[in-house]
């Protein structure tokens, strides 16, 4: 049975849009958990409405600490735009200083802090790293596939206009490729112009559809277009790739790179839509 009267947030990060459940004065009630009961809430046209639901409550280690569940109620170590809406929502709740900040994830302790309107994150380094993903054979219209362990597994497709990609058709199969043990996110990536601009579409897994932005997906396909293009930052400097969703909305990837690892930052928007309470589901 879903609670009724459970008070929530509605947020948005860049499209990527979640129900976040504010856990610091009341314990969070187990059947929110149930993946049924979050398929309910999740559902577009008869419930709330969200890619996931985002757990908010204290932490021993951190301001804050957040649970993702996908929308299919699978429980996922790392969304980056959940992270950006929960820095965003911590503030707002006066859970943390804006300076800066720590955010317990299933990934580790992410630093956090507020940029004028905009959250920004520094995600845990990544080294899992494959410029080329040799078992996937490139489909017409695509140039390059590679994979980047970014929180949770993703593929990264360059193609010569991604606003022609079959999405689904493509990225489900791929999704669930025999070198993918747990499945991976799959994100289509094409240049918008000459500098560091790109167009990006994904196929998450969870969400088993497209969504409007991948916020970890953004910092895979930033590492690996830089990678391909053979723009590695000098030690101490760094590059930023901007990555063009399909809300619209932009999400900012800043690399450094330490030897063989890369270190980002994500900023992108983070809004509260509205708040309510749960009631008939």
């Amino acid at each position: 049975m879903i609670p009724k009267g459970q008070p929530f947030y509605k947020m948005s990060g860049s499209g990527n849009d979640f129900v976040m459940i504010d856990g610091r004065s009341e314990e969070v009630v187990d059947e929110l958990r149930e993946p049924a009961v979050v398929q309910k809430i999740c559902a577009r046209a008869t419930g709330i409405g969200a890619d996931g639901i985002v757990f908010v409550q204290p932490s021993n280690a951190a301001a804050v600490r957040l649970t993702y569940l996908n929308a299919d109620g699978s429980r996922a170590d790392l969304c980056g735009n959940a992270t950006l809406c929960t820095a965003r929502l911590a503030v707002e709740l006066g859970m943390a200083d804006p300076a800066q900040f720590d955010i317990e994830t299933d990934s580790g302790l992410v630093k956090a802090r507020m940029v004028g309107e905009l959250p920004e994150i520094a995600l845990p380094p990544v080294s899992d790293l494959r410029s080329d993903a040799e078992s996937i054979a490139l489909a017409q219209g695509e140039r390059r596939v590679g994979y980047a362990l970014v929180g949770v597994p993703h593929l990264v497709i360059a193609c010569d206009d991604v606003t022609t990609v079959d999405v689904v058709g493509r990225g489900r199969p791929l999704r669930h490729h025999p070198s993918m043990p747990t499945g991976a996110n799959v994100n289509f990536v094409s240049q918008l112009d000459s500098g560091s601009r790109w167009r990006m579409r994904t196929f998450e897994r969870g969400v088993e559809a497209e969504t409007l932005a991948c916020g970890s997906g953004s910092v895979a396909s930033a590492i690996l277009v830089t990678t391909w293009a053979s723009q590695q930052p000098a030690p101490g400097e760094a590059v930023a790739v901007e990555l063009v969703t399909s809300s619209g909305r932009s999400l900012i990837v800043r690399l450094q790179l330490d030897s063989q690892t890369w270190r980002p930052t994500l900023s992108g928007e983070a809004r509260i839509v509205f708040s309510g309470s749960i009631g008939q589901l």
